[in-house]
């Protein structure tokens, strides 16, 4: 059993480790389990796996109504991850993170199953850190770790990404055709994540006309909230090197054109960043719990492998700060200098060779 979900930089590391299980062992068996009404609901199917929802839902900010439930909520979701242990009897199960993760794993140990915890952020949430106590082993992306969980218990394996989104080689010439850009002038990637990023968008839309003005060509990926409205900004400017996208399927091709990228911090964007070595300006998202994507962010920034803007600067400094970086040869040659080497391939197959030791015991 895999659970976990909400956001896809916990769905597709879920999705890699079941390929990689899958790619050691065919006959293998996997029932994923997420939260109803999320992305994961469409995006584990269409990757070929069953998933069943839980009815778990996170703390919602500013509204008291809409946490009445949330008690009744978390019952009825360990009521159902418990019967579907006992249904489903795994060998293992394994928590990527994610609302459906907690109460999953927690019948899962209750029940005498061996359990595997994919960490994915440099700072882990309350959570997993609970949970770690009775699991069978904790994955984890960073150094360090031990200041949060056991540490005979902790391997050091990186975050899982998808294998085709960090192969770039040979991809430029079909990538340019793809997003309709021009040779000759720099090209800049904005990603707020498979959710969108308001801050981010905020600071774009602000910087259009600038980056009109130096000739950067953009492809601007707004997620579905900001959508018609970045559409409108680009036509009311003209600005036809500037490409608006709700959700970019082929991140590697937007990868393989980019000379520079802004995009949150999230555990997997920066893990595909270390991979793909390209030089990035990380805006962590202020509202994430623990803080934990500004931890991410100085993993990098602190090596001097990226550039951290604090989202509430967007605004205000998104537009110079990309302008005076793209065309400096210089200052992007030293992140991807710094940056190469940070990323752990073959993450996916390590933690898959674990799941597998921890289901034959």
């Amino acid at each position: 059993m895999i659970s976990g979900g909400g956001t896809g930089g916990h769905i597709f590391p879920a999705i890699a480790i079941a390929n990689a299980v899958r790619e050691r062992e065919a006959t293998a068996e996997f029932l994923f389990v997420g939260a109803e009404g999320k992305m994961e609901m469409d995006k584990v199917p269409a990757a070929g796996y069953r998933i069943v929802g839980l009815p778990i839902r996170g703390f919602q900010r500013g509204s008291i109504v809409k946490n009445l439930a949330l008690p009744w909520r978390l019952l009825r979701s360990m009521l159902k991850a418990r019967a579907l242990v006992r249904e489903f009897k795994p060998h293992v199960a394994v928590g990527v993170g994610g609302y459906a993760s907690g109460p999953l794993l927690a019948a899962a140990q209750r029940m005498g199953v061996p359990t595997i915890i994919q960490e994915q952020n440099s700072y882990p949430g309350r959570t997993n850190m609970h949970l770690a106590q009775r699991a069978h082993r904790i994955c984890v992306a960073y150094a360090g770790m031990e200041r949060f969980f056991p540490k005979d218990k902790i391997l050091l394996t990186g975050n899982p990404v998808r294998s085709e989104v960090v192969r770039l080689a040979g991809k430029r010439p079909r990538s340019m055709e793809h997003f309709g850009l021009a040779e000759g002038r720099p090209v800049l990637f904005i990603t707020g994540g498979s959710l969108g990023a308001r801050g981010i968008n905020r600071g774009v839309e602000a910087a259009l006309p600038m980056w009109k003005e130096a000739g950067i060509q953009v492809i601007w990926q707004t997620g579905t909230p900001y959508l018609k409205q970045a559409q409108e900004a680009v036509e009311r400017l003209g600005y036809d090197g500037c490409k608006v996208h709700e959700f970019v399927n082929k991140m590697d091709l937007a990868y393989a054109v980019a000379d520079l990228v802004v995009a949150r911090a999230g555990a997997i964007s920066v893990s595909e960043l270390c991979l793909v070595q390209k030089p990035a300006i990380l805006v962590p998202l202020p509202t994430a719990a623990e803080d934990h994507q500004t931890h991410n962010a100085r993993a990098l920034t602190d090596r001097g492998a990226a550039v951290l803007l604090r989202d509430a600067d967007t605004v205000e400094k998104l537009g110079g700060l990309v302008t005076g970086m793209i065309r400096d040869e210089e200052a992007l040659a030293r992140l991807r200098l710094a940056i190469a080497g940070m990323g752990t391939p073959q993450a996916a197959e390590a933690i898959a060779a674990e799941v597998i030791r921890a289901a034959r015991p």
